[in-house]
């Protein structure tokens, strides 16, 4: 197992099949990046890119993510920031700050969506849901006027 100390990062469609370690794979037409862990472990780990999420910065050279990943359900438990392509160890959190920081996005997703339901996965983490929107759209209003 090799720690990463950095990454290159390779804008695709499709994330493909082999994920290459020391590469993060950014699709912006699925909102999505994909690497393996930092650790070297070797599992791969997905961020959904929103502004829920994670955001993705890129500045012509290199990409940043944020907040910080913490593989929280894998074995490892790394924990690590991946700024201008270099990875920054985070100190690892216990099982009481993990969950009050679930908690706490749970809190922020309900305020921003509304409220969850059953729409939670099992550990707790919020899924992302789709509501419906109850306000007319302009072609809505325009085809009305025919009626």
């Amino acid at each position: 197992m090799t720690r990463h100390a950095t990454f290159t990062h390779e804008f695709v469609e499709y994330v493909p099949e082999h994920v290459e370690d020391g590469k993060i794979y950014v699709s912006i037409r699925y909102a999505t990046s994909v690497h393996r862990c930092a650790c070297g472990c070797g599992i791969e780990v997905a961020t959904p890119l929103s502004p829920a999420d994670w955001q993705l910065t890129f500045d012509g050279e290199t990409v940043t993510l944020f907040p910080s990943i913490g593989n929280w359900g894998l074995p490892c438990r790394s924990h690590y920031w991946i700024k201008q392509n270099r990875v920054e160890w985070a100190r690892p959190w216990s099982a009481e700050r993990i969950a009050a920081g679930r908690a706490h996005d749970r809190t922020l997703m309900e305020q921003r969506f509304g409220s969850p339901g059953s729409a939670m996965t099992r550990d707790g983490a919020p899924q992302a849901t789709q509501q419906k929107l109850t306000r007319t759209t302009l072609w809505q209003r325009f085809l009305k006027l025919f009626k």
